[in-house]
């Protein structure tokens, strides 16, 4: 017996130091896995002369856009046809033209339309037992005022006048509701624009939640940017604006429309908004302009960075920025506290704490902590 037991102890000892063996192989493991480089952008410091204007990055985006979603769901029937450059049929696509009330799409109307005759038929039948129940309740209204019909017959009658009137209101709900169903099988456009996306074809069955098309109005557009707080003082709501595109020789003159209440958490930043009329679609959505607020020109040359690459110093109640430290696309970031400036447009002044030729974080900063490797993107 003592030597089964002193087997069962061996074994069991063995299976212990397997077990620790395997476990501390499987951290081992675990702790030999990669971790996961963070992308980031970054640029240079720069020197902003006494010849510079500050001037502003915006983006063009169009005056509306809207996702056109199915609400009676089934199988999609047709998709509008147009002519192509070669003069033959296809389908409205990405880049086309269409106007208000353009119908883009029409999902299968039979069932739609079985029902709308269904809750026609139940409308008519509500109506006709509604003309009996208010024959029978004119007839004995008479005859109760005559004393030659009871009380009970008087309010049998009524109850059954009062329950028809009510079924034929119901009925009509239905046949309004069938109607409703049966116009949404028709995707239309609410108004003139482009098309910049279609997610449906002939077949493709669709619901409540299915985007068929994008469209856009570009007839006017919005070229939007973003303002420091210390630059606020010159924009004002109706301010004439002129902006210019690297694309287009042309300057356009726009109206500011907006101005937002508060910065943005991650850009500290105010985002503005200048209306521009483009009648003839010479903006496009997503194209970069520059426009500048005027103002004076610099006294000095001094060096500059991008807004978006300052961050709060770790170390104090001052700002910081991340150096990129190294050569190649992974490189070591450090923090290292800086010294500001007045704001020129989408930059800020250095004062101290950077020289001419570092590369500093503008994408990415709130995310990445001092030491940490990085992947630079383009």
């Amino acid at each position: 017996m003592n030597r089964y037991r002193r087997n069962f102890s061996s074994l069991f000892c063995a299976a212990l130091l397997m077990g620790a063996a395997l476990t501390s192989s499987a951290c081992n493991e675990a702790k030999s896995e990669p971790k996961q480089i963070t992308p980031v952008r970054v640029a240079e410091v720069q020197i902003l002369t006494t010849e510079n204007e500050a001037r502003y990055s915006a983006s063009i985006v169009p005056y509306a856009q809207v996702d056109l979603a199915f609400k009676s769901p089934g199988y999609v029937e047709s998709v509008r046809q147009v002519r192509d450059v070669n003069g033959e049929m296809r389908t409205v696509d990405i880049g086309d033209f269409v106007t208000k009330g353009t119908v883009l799409a029409v999902v299968q109307q039979s069932d739609y339309g079985d029902k709308l005759e269904q809750a026609k038929s139940q409308l008519a039948r509500a109506q006709a037992d509604y003309e009996r129940a208010k024959l029978a309740f004119d007839r004995t209204q008479i005859l109760y005022s005559s004393q030659s019909a009871t009380k009970p017959e008087f309010d049998n009658a009524k109850a059954q006048f009062d329950s028809s009137a009510a079924t034929v209101t119901g009925a009509e709900a239905s046949v309004s509701e069938a109607q409703i169903a049966l116009n949404f099988c028709s995707l239309q456009a609410p108004f003139d624009g482009w098309i910049v996306k279609r997610s449906v074809d002939v077949g493709s069955l669709v619901g409540p939640a299915t985007n068929g098309f994008s469209i856009a109005d570009t007839r006017r557009v919005k070229a939007v940017f973003g303002v420091p707080d210390t630059a606020m003082g010159q924009v004002t709501l109706g301010q004439r604006l002129s902006i210019t595109t690297d694309a287009l020789p042309d300057v356009f003159d726009g109206q500011v429309s907006a101005i937002s209440p508060a910065a943005d958490p991650k850009s500290r930043v105010y985002s503005v908004e200048i209306m521009i009329s483009n009648p003839h679609d010479l903006l496009k959505s997503g194209m970069i302009a520059s426009l500048s607020l005027g103002g004076t020109k610099l006294s000095r040359p001094v060096p500059v960075i991008p807004l978006t690459a300052v961050i709060r110093d770790p170390q104090s109640n001052g700002f910081a920025v991340l150096v990129a430290q190294g050569t190649g696309d992974t490189v070591k970031v450090q923090a290292r506290a800086v010294e500001l400036g007045d704001a020129y447009g989408n930059t800020i002044a250095v004062t101290s704490g950077l020289q001419l030729g570092e590369h500093v974080v503008t994408t990415g900063a709130t995310i990445v902590k001092s030491g940490e490797q990085v992947r630079i993107i383009p």
